[in-house]
């Protein structure tokens, strides 16, 4: 990566009270250097700001160029926020996996929604998960010598054959001795292996997980943990692929499988190593595990315990927050995907019982997609219209904000809240996590 694709780094928030907003920072400022290095990303920003003596070269939004010098304590954060992390630009995926939920959109949408990234900085930054296909000799480089650990890899097999046929890159077949690569420097992973039927279940699934597992020792285990997850299908998928929905049948039987495996590696490392995410419980129609079953919930991001964390959250914060009645009554529409629907019976029942509240809980699966179970994250703006229309909906909507694109408004069709609002001629309140939804159904 030359420097000359390296973009100043865009501020776009600065923080009260930080030490930039002392400085006089403004957002649209870029930062050009720092310590006479051009920052390529988050990670080099992180790293070269943690001195106790700093030069920056500034730009700010009139184009006119600053010099700084700030004196801190070492590690003190300055208190910017950028527009991207990555001031270089998006490492692209050279793989062509027939699952990529990229390639099973419509035409047609924002262009965010096809951008195919492959990248171990967003992947370090913020879990997403990554193959290691395209790396050059440069980036391994950098991640040995910067430590760059742990990264959130896609393995889907071990055999190489299997995992060159998943991603139809030649270079798949490498994972074995690019997980030797992490275990000599001391550096982790968090793998992930979407089952596609057929292909790499049954016997593939186990020797997969075998030889993830013979990377899970010593203080500091190359493979800290590995979830197995569920193929997802859409409509929209290319039709000469060759994968299958997972069955209900298919899903009791990885179930089974892993289970058996989780008590070999309890007995072998304290640990179950690798969990079943949450989506295999619901296509089999079986209640998730206990809480105990998570440990330190490893794999939260894939999904793995996500529905029993959310359930104790919202217990702790239920009795915490609800009183026995509500001053006005109040009735809402909460609507989540079909998938957790039994999971989050008792929770209706348990915010019904407040005197003057009523919450309806609507679980509707995703025509958009095309998808018999569908999680709460995928329904869009026309599964609203299409599973609501024509219902007593209440005073309004309780919409889980994961459905919308982060700090926005737009479902994954490109629909807004106001569109469906309009449409549906009711409000329609976004509510993040457990707090703001009994607030909102409360207050």
């Amino acid at each position: 990566m030359s420097l000359a694709t390296v973009r100043p780094a865009k501020i776009t928030r600065v923080l009260p009270d930080s030490i930039a907003e002392e400085i006089g920072f403004e957002p649209g400022d870029a930062i050009v250097s720092i310590n006479q290095t051009q920052p390529r990303d988050l990670i080099d920003y992180r790293f070269l700001c943690s001195d106790e003596y700093l030069e920056l070269e500034v730009v700010d939004a009139a184009g006119d160029i600053h010099q700084i010098e700030i004196e801190k304590d070492y590690d003190d954060d300055l208190g910017l926020e950028f527009e991207n992390a990555l001031f270089d630009g998006l490492i692209q995926c050279n793989n062509h996996c027939p699952f990529c939920f990229i390639d099973q959109q419509p035409p047609g949408k924002r262009k965010s929604l096809y951008l195919k990234d492959d990248d171990y900085r967003l992947s370090f930054l913020y879990g997403s998960y990554l193959t290691l296909t395209n790396l050059t000799d440069k980036e391994w480089q950098r991640i040995e010598q910067m430590r760059i650990s742990p990264l959130y890899v896609s393995v889907h097999a071990t055999e190489p054959e299997v995992r060159t046929r998943l991603l139809k890159n030649n270079r798949a077949g490498l994972i074995m001795s690019q997980l030797a690569w992490f275990q000599t420097r001391r550096l982790q992973i968090h793998a992930q292996v979407v089952v596609c039927p057929g292909i790499n279940d049954g016997v593939h699934l186990e020797r997969t997980l075998l030889d993830l597992a013979s990377f899970h020792r010593g203080d500091t285990p190359a493979v800290a943990s590995a979830a197995v997850v569920p193929v997802g299908l859409t409509r929209f998928r290319p039709t000469e692929d060759e994968l299958v929905p997972v069955s209900q049948e298919k899903a009791l039987e990885v179930i089974t499988q892993v289970r058996q495996l989780q008590q070999k590696f309890k007995q072998q490392f304290g640990s179950n190593f690798v969990w079943l995410a949450d989506e295999w419980f619901l296509i089999a129609r079986q209640d998730v595990p206990p809480e105990s079953h998570y440990e330190d919930y490893p794999q939260i991001g894939n999904g793995v315990g996500s529905i029993r964390l959310f359930l104790k959250q919202f217990q702790k914060t239920a009795n915490q927050m609800l009183p026995q009645a509500i001053d006005k009554p109040r009735r809402f529409t909460w609507v989540v995907g079909n998938a957790v629907e039994q999971a989050f019976q008792p929770l209706v029942e348990q915010l019904n019982q407040v005197e003057g509240l009523e919450i309806n809980l609507v679980a509707l699966n995703s025509q958009y997609w095309g998808q018999e179970i569908t999680v709460t994250g995928l329904l869009t703006g026309q599964d609203l219209l299409a599973g609501l229309a024509d219902q007593d909906l209440g005073e309004g909507i309780l919409l889980p904000s994961l459905m919308l694109k982060h700090d926005d408004t737009k479902f994954l069709d490109d629909l807004t809240v106001a569109d469906v609002s309009d449409k549906l001629a009711i409000p329609i309140f976004p509510v993040s996590g457990v707090e703001q939804l009994i607030d909102r159904c409360i207050n």
